[in-house]
């Protein structure tokens, strides 16, 4: 029942739940990072690809100057809908876009950046092909994955307890799709199938993960993700109950109070 078309599902109340629990939980230390590299680059015209609700987004729009054009796209309507709602401290135009197919012409952009998605691209190399087309020469094209599940230790542990929930068939989206795009030697062949001719460099980043409680990374994670699709095929009232077996783990593991834990992704940067 472990569905990859479940995997793109973010629909429902899963944007906002998203937005409020998820991002702070785990995106935020990621996006500080990102949006300084893209800065550094000096661009004046940036593209954000697989934005989904923002957290690179309004980072970016507090980084940039104002006259640095900013454009952010993402598959999903929905969480592009949640992005334009939480707001950016400086104009964005927000614009539904396939990364597999973006509708710009060539050459665009200085940067194009992607925040925690090119692991749902389901052609990497189509994707990356797409992301140079429209670079211009010379242009940054920058994004981060997350590292293996068992690095990231939230999840890994919420991930581990639904396991016992559903023993016959564990929903295993956070370890296939987000945690599974983590080989940076496939990255490395992915790009150059997209036809990046440079070297990529890569950095691996480690920060700190942070809830106020297990039970709001419980709700990040069973009910802000796609995970929660999993669940409920497994049954349309299981949600709450995998929430308060997911909350019961993250509590053994972290303690009553506000929970802390590792997480790591990889920064690849290559040239166009």
């Amino acid at each position: 029942m472990n569905s990859p078309q479940l995997d793109k599902v973010f629909a429902g109340s899963i944007p906002r739940l998203y937005d409020e629990y998820l991002v702070p939980l785990i995106f935020d230390p990621f996006a500080i990072d990102l949006a300084a590299r893209v800065g550094a680059c000096a661009p004046a015209r940036v593209l954000e690809i697989a934005a989904g609700t923002g957290a690179l987004t309004r980072r970016l729009a507090t980084v940039l100057p104002a006259d640095v054009a900013l454009i952010a796209t993402d598959l999903n309507q929905p969480m592009l809908d949640q992005a334009a709602a939480s707001g950016t401290a400086r104009p964005v135009e927000f614009r539904q876009a396939d990364a597999m197919k973006l509708p710009f012409p060539d050459a665009a952009f200085d940067v194009v950046v992607c925040q925690f998605g090119a692991m749902f691209f389901p052609d990497k190399a189509q994707a990356y092909g797409e992301a140079r087309r429209v670079l211009r020469p010379g242009g940054t094209f920058l994004f981060n994955v997350w590292d293996r599940i068992e690095d990231n230790v939230v999840t890994d542990v919420a991930t581990a307890a639904l396991a016992t929930l559903f023993p016959d068939d564990p929903p295993r989206f956070m370890a296939r799709t987000p945690h599974g795009y983590h080989d940076l030697a496939a990255i490395r062949r992915d790009l150059a199938a997209g036809g990046f001719t440079a070297t990529p460099r890569t950095e691996t980043l480690t920060a700190t993960s942070r809830a106020a409680s297990a039970r709001i990374a419980a709700i990040a994670l069973c009910q802000g993700t796609p995970l929660r699709s999993e669940i409920e095929a497994r049954g349309a009232d299981r949600l709450a109950e995998a929430t308060d077996v997911a909350e019961a783990a993250l509590a053994r593991a972290f303690g009553a109070g506000p929970v802390e834990g590792r997480i790591q992704a990889h920064v690849v940067m290559v040239g166009r």
